[in-house]
């Protein structure tokens, strides 16, 4: 049993594309990157979970079904 398993979040819920876009929300000081979704109406940005690897950026993409190339970037 793993104390401190780190589960992700199920990112596919509550996600609709007709109102949500996926995103990556990055920082230019660390380069952090935290992934969601922005909201095509209102701009606002909602995060899901941080990325700390290109491994986790792919899983999101997979969960979500969008290319990393098709993410929005916003830094």
């Amino acid at each position: 049993m793993a104390l401190f398993h780190r589960r992700g979040p199920d990112v596919g819920a509550g996600y609709d594309p007709a109102v949500e876009q996926p995103a990556v929300r990055r920082s230019i000081c660390t380069g952090e990157m935290t992934v969601g979704f922005v909201n095509r109406r209102t701009g606002r940005f909602r995060d899901v979970m941080k990325a700390d690897s290109p491994r986790e950026l792919e899983a999101f993409c997979r969960a979500v079904g969008v290319e990393e190339k098709e993410l929005r970037t916003i830094y």
